[in-house]
């Protein structure tokens, strides 16, 4: 249901959000190696993320990537929208470009719930969610 971009685009989110803040920016070449993502892909990721508001950067000498108290407040489904777009999210588990509650695939009647009830946790846990209470990054992203 998620591509790899995404799953790459969150860790490297969770990374900041456990390690960043408005007076401690991260580079990426801090993030790759700990979130088991190649380095120019994630730097991608990032980009794209901060240049649509999801996350934030600054550039410089002391520039990096960080997570502000409102970027915490944002969803999963926000970085999903920004690296898949809508579409993806939605889009048919065996691939049908035809498939829709009007013209259903074989497979449709069998995951509708599951995929919507995915599409709810990604739209209600926010970064937040998934952090408070925690700070060991192995919880995230073990060796």
């Amino acid at each position: 249901m998620l591509s790899n971009s995404s799953k790459y685009a969150i860790k490297g989110v969770l990374y900041l959000a456990l390690n960043s803040d408005e007076d401690h920016k991260i580079m990426v070449r801090d993030i790759f190696d700990a979130v088991h993502v190649p380095e120019a892909y994630l730097a991608k990721l990032l980009q794209e993320l901060s240049k649509k508001g999801v996350i934030s950067s600054m550039r410089g000498p002391k520039g990096g990537f960080y997570l502000s108290e409102e970027d915490r407040k944002g969803t999963l489904m926000d970085i999903v929208r920004v690296i898949d777009g809508e579409k993806r999210v939605h889009s048919c588990v065996m691939g049908s470009r035809s498939c829709d509650v009007n013209n259903p695939c074989v497979l449709h009647k069998h995951v509708g719930d599951t995929t919507s009830n995915f599409i709810k946790v990604l739209e209600q846990t926010t970064i937040l969610d998934l952090i408070e209470g925690k700070r060991d990054v192995e919880e995230f992203f073990p060796s």
